[in-house]
């Protein structure tokens, strides 16, 4: 039996491209809760037996007008947290550019730890195993998450080394669709908005 998942980026907010907002509590901007609106309209003709969200409130701001059209509750799940970034959280893109600990983090993602934070083989892992247990009743489920975390997924969906994330498209509210039959997994579709 096919098993599906459906990743969600979380909507724009305005650190987007600017900072690494990590684990912070930023809101959805007007844009982000305009796209989650589109989004939850998008996904109104899809069977989803079950909804999950990141603890962030960008995540669960855009799960929730999905949750409203479905019918669905909301399941926090903190193996779809944004991945654990240290003392990088907070920055700006701009200042980390000449940091040796952040280049080096980017260079080799899949061996490299965030200072006083977490290994991006670490952060996939724990959300590998979160969408590979959600029982047959729970699917096909959309999970609404984080960039990196779904750059990570689909990169172990298809047997990339996570120094590869960023050939990986994720824009803000994009729809990633993942099949699961047995103990294959292969990605049906990447990165679709609108």
């Amino acid at each position: 039996m096919k098993r599906i998942v459906y990743l969600v980026r979380h909507g724009t907010h305005a650190e987007v491209g600017r900072v690494l907002s990590g684990r912070s509590e930023i809101a959805l901007d007007p844009r982000g809760r305009a796209e989650a609106e589109a989004l939850a309209g998008r996904v109104a003709p899809l069977a989803i037996a079950s909804l999950h969200s990141s603890p962030r409130r960008r995540a669960r701001e855009t799960a929730a007008p999905i949750a409203g059209h479905k019918g669905l509750d909301i399941r926090i799940a903190d193996a779809l947290d944004e991945v654990d970034f240290g003392s990088f959280a907070g920055s700006a893109f701009a200042d980390l550019a000449a940091n040796a600990d952040w280049q080096n983090w980017n260079a080799r993602r899949s061996t490299a730890r965030c200072p006083g934070g977490e290994t991006m083989a670490e952060a996939v892992e724990r959300a590998w195993a979160y969408i590979g247990s959600l029982p047959d009743g729970q699917l096909p489920a959309l999970c609404v998450s984080h960039c990196d975390i779904i750059r990570g997924l689909v990169a172990q969906t298809l047997g990339l080394d996570l120094d590869r994330i960023f050939a990986l498209e994720c824009d803000p509210a994009s729809l990633t669709t993942l099949a699961f039959e047995g103990s294959d997994a292969r990605l049906v579709s990447l990165n679709v908005q609108g």
